[in-house]
């Protein structure tokens, strides 16, 4: 199983290490590994540390953080995807004078049958908004300090002038459910309390509301078609997850993290897809998803699916 790899990115100040300590903190049971420069950007709580070796240390709800210099990445990445048990998702800071794609970059040339590169997330803060080089290639912006912001609708038009489609996540203390980035996956309940529920903030339960549209179809979808939707996303659509099936023999697990798209073949017929994001148009989405049936494709269309196949 080949795990996702997150990049977050933005400006000093933005609130990328609040958004990693929340999702360490609040990962609603997801096993991560975070990739920063130094123990102490995170600021982990000593009573959340369960053993540290090297550049590496365990906490004791299962996460992982571990520091690695800038040629040290696809080292570390490695280390973490043999972690056992094994973690749900790494996410890797990137710091507050990294070029966003610069680090998007690396992990792509680190990509390997264990971990892959699955999108950029810019956190920007809405009260002194500055996007960077990384904003044309942002999967999902986290704004930050929505609350504050005197027009929020003029941060989001500037945004949006520079990557159209991109979805825009409004929140305070960079607050993001983890289901919007990750299938948390069932785990059986613990007997006791662990120190990730000891340390879990009452107060920060509650998340900015994402979307989810459903998709059902029993109709072939034209494999070119789809392909092209995934690549120029409806304004919104962040993840997208499910199957799909461009005909006999030819039906697919789709996962769709930001721009990052795999497939793994998978036998049955029809298609059954959930699309999640904020700010969607839900008829909108459906209605792209339903002009992918409505032309049938020709014989060399399936040959553009084989690059995004996985085993």
């Amino acid at each position: 199983m080949s795990l996702p790899v997150l990049a977050v990115a933005g400006f000093l100040g933005a609130g990328k290490t609040t958004l990693l300590n929340h999702l360490l903190r609040n990962g609603r049971g997801a096993r991560i590994g975070v990739l920063v420069n130094d123990f102490g950007s995170v600021n982990i709580d000593a009573m959340l540390v369960a053993g540290q070796v090297d550049a590496m240390a365990s906490l004791s709800n299962a996460c992982i953080c571990c520091v690695a210099e800038d040629g040290e990445v696809a080292e570390m990445l490695g280390k973490l995807a043999a972690v056992r048990p094994a973690l749900d998702l790494i996410v890797v800071e990137a710091s507050g004078v990294a070029e966003p794609p610069a680090v998007a970059r690396t992990i792509m040339t680190a990509d390997s049958e264990d971990f892959h590169y699955a999108g950029l997330i810019l956190v920007v803060n809405g009260c002194e908004p500055e996007f960077g080089h990384g904003l044309p290639v942002a999967d999902l912006v986290v704004l930050n300090r929505a609350s504050e912001v005197t027009d929020i609708d003029d941060v989001v038009a500037r945004i949006r002038a520079q990557n159209p489609r991109v979805p825009v996540q409004p929140t305070d203390f960079a607050r993001i459910d983890p289901t919007l980035l990750i299938d948390i996956p069932e785990r059986p309940p613990a007997a006791q309390l662990s120190f990730d529920e000891l340390l879990h903030d009452d107060h920060d339960h509650e998340h900015p509301v994402y979307q989810s549209v459903e998709y059902t179809t029993g109709d072939v979808l034209n494999p070119r078609r789809l392909l092209a939707l995934l690549r120029d996303r409806p304004e919104g659509l962040y993840r997208a997850k499910g199957f799909v099936d461009f005909g006999p023999g030819h039906r697919y697990l789709l996962q769709l993290v930001g721009g990052s798209l795999r497939l793994q073949k998978r036998r049955g017929t029809g298609t059954q897809l959930v699309c999640i994001g904020t700010g969607m148009d839900a008829d909108e989405v459906r209605a792209a998803l339903h002009e992918c049936t409505t032309e049938p494709a020709d014989e060399n269309a399936i040959l553009g699916v084989h690059k995004y196949v996985v085993q």
